[in-house]
């Protein structure tokens, strides 16, 4: 009786390993000639048959070519099982390395290219650790500004200019995105003191699904001992209402990024929205955040420029 050897046993051929690792199989070619990346085993006819072990080292190769560190000694570390964090790296190595990631613009920190590269690969270990990573070294701000957004603008242009191929690569960098944001997020509880400010409540407008940016804020917000109410995508106008009423914010953060989902009326319904005792009720202070809301004229409703705006504008009305 004969017995089908599974993938396992057979190990896996060049094409489908690249497809894999999102690499052109040339490169694996490659790095088998000059480094010695290479299977174990070869088939009859020097075909390439890649064993678990192999595909091993190769993602850990791929892992640190991402992170900027040059071929060789990527592949030196990745065969004798090194960190990532214990390969030197040589800057000029390095620029060669990554320039043939996606277009970013000559000042984007050597991060989103190597981040980029990571999640092209669908390599989610490797795009959760360079995320983190980023939050540590710079700070929230500098991740977000610098790392997230440029990463996340680059990933989507590729995706649009290529029919639809990387929509994979864009939901899987955005879910990741969105856990190293929620893991650099603290719990802050509102001041004791009675009549004290309330929370800052931060919601999507109706209709609105883009929630990445409101979640960078509310990070940002709870590092700066400001405690908040993240309410998320699409907020009913009914629930964005009640929850006002119930917590008596000092500020909402309404996001909208196309102007399809702002809606002036809903923010100046927000702005109206009271609590209190009579004589002495209040209402909070409504921000505009996101594309969405722009060449619409909003007195009295203030419009932050980016996050570092938002979050000094927010940790100012807290401190009042």
């Amino acid at each position: 009786m004969s017995v089908i050897p599974s993938p396992e046993d057979t190990g896996l051929t060049t094409g489908a390993l690249a497809r894999r690792l999102g690499v052109a199989p040339t490169t694996l070619r490659s790095w088998d000639r000059r480094y010695g990346i290479g299977p174990a085993v070869r088939t009859d006819g020097r075909h390439r048959r890649w064993r678990p072990s192999d595909v091993a080292v190769l993602e850990a190769m791929c892992r640190l070519t991402s992170s900027g560190v040059p071929p060789a000694d990527a592949a030196r570390a990745a065969k004798e099982g090194v960190p990532p964090s214990a390969v030197p790296e040589d800057g000029s190595a390095v620029r060669r390395t990554v320039a043939t990631a996606l277009p970013f613009g000559g000042d984007v920190r050597q991060e989103c290219r190597g981040l980029a590269r990571a999640a092209v690969r669908l390599d989610a270990p490797a795009v959760a650790e360079q995320l983190d990573t980023a939050v540590e070294r710079h700070g929230l701000t500098v991740a977000w500004q610098e790392v997230m957004v440029p990463t996340l603008h680059a990933v989507g242009r590729k995706w649009a200019s290529s029919g639809d191929r990387y929509v994979e690569v864009e939901h899987l960098l955005s879910w990741h995105v969105s856990t190293a944001l929620r893991h650099a997020t603290r719990a802050v509880a509102p001041k004791d003191a009675a009549g004290g400010p309330g929370p800052v409540v931060l919601a999507c407008v109706p209709g609105e699904q883009h929630s990445l940016p409101l979640e960078a804020l509310n990070a940002g917000l709870t590092r700066l001992d400001v405690p908040t109410r993240m309410f998320g995508a699409a907020v009913p106008v009914e629930a964005l209402t009640a929850a006002v009423q119930r917590l008596g914010p000092v500020a909402v953060v309404l996001w909208a990024q196309a102007r399809s989902t702002a809606s002036l009326p809903l923010a100046r319904h927000v702005a109206e929205t009271r609590w209190g005792v009579t004589g002495a009720r209040r209402a909070p202070t409504v921000m505009l955040a996101g594309p969405g809301w722009a060449g619409r004229p909003a007195p009295g409703l203030p419009r932050p420029v980016g996050l570092s705006d938002a979050l000094t504008l927010l940790a100012g009305a807290y401190a009042t």
